[in-house]
């Protein structure tokens, strides 16, 4: 009876532990340093991240060595029209460059960590929202997947709009199982926009009154 009795207090920790370890949410850190949570695949010899912020190139991490071209344009995980970032890497005595999220995925070849998970599902269009990370910048995993809260950018017209979902990504293939949508998170309308509710609850002014007509005096 002991025994059994053991067994089953044991068992009853492992699951706690599992369930546990599997609800836990983490918010991913800035966009700097997801990337540098990039582990390229065994061809590439040596890589360098590079941030170009208003035509200003700053290397934020450097794996060896490179003799690289500045690029004057890159790939960016989060909206953003005046930054991007890029990656020059040496493969095989030859100098490549990472300029898109497409590029990018290539790069990372097989997942490894959340981050890269996070990376790879860039080139889908989602994105860790650093601004609302609690609803579209965390993750949390078990022993067989990445859960991975992003948004997504799923309108530009009015309003311009942002989508949350929660993914699924299986640890040992790299495959997306599952997509979960939230709903919307963010609308932003601007005065242009015709559909904007703020504009139709203005109630329409009063037509200005006619002047009436000026009164003749009369003649005594």
């Amino acid at each position: 009876m002991i025994k059994a009795a053991t067994r089953i207090t044991i068992l009853t920790f492992l699951l706690l532990g599992v369930l546990g370890f599997s609800q836990e949410k983490k918010k991913f850190s800035s966009i700097p340093n997801i990337l540098q949570q990039l582990n390229p695949s065994n061809r590439v010899n040596s890589w360098i991240l590079v941030y170009n912020s208003y035509g200003k190139g700053q290397e934020i991490k450097i794996s060896g060595k490179v003799d690289y071209t500045p690029q004057f344009s890159g790939f960016n995980l989060f909206p953003n029209e005046d930054s991007f970032y890029y990656i020059a890497y040496s493969e095989g005595g030859k100098v490549n460059y990472v300029t898109d999220v497409e590029g990018l995925k290539k790069f990372v070849d097989r997942i490894d960590n959340a981050q890269e998970a996070a990376v790879v599902l860039a080139a889908e269009g989602y994105m860790v929202d650093e601004e609302f990370k609690d609803l579209a910048g965390n993750y949390h995993e078990d022993q067989s997947n990445y859960y991975l809260d992003l948004g997504k950018l799923t309108s530009k017209e009015c309003p311009y709009q942002k989508t949350h979902y929660t993914v699924t990504v299986n640890k040992s293939t790299g495959a997306v199982s599952n997509v979960k949508d939230n709903g919307t998170y963010i609308e932003l309308y601007n005065k242009k926009c015709t559909n904007n509710p703020r504009l139709l609850k203005i109630e329409k002014k009063e037509e200005p009154k006619k002047d009436e007509p000026k009164k003749t005096p009369k003649r005594r």
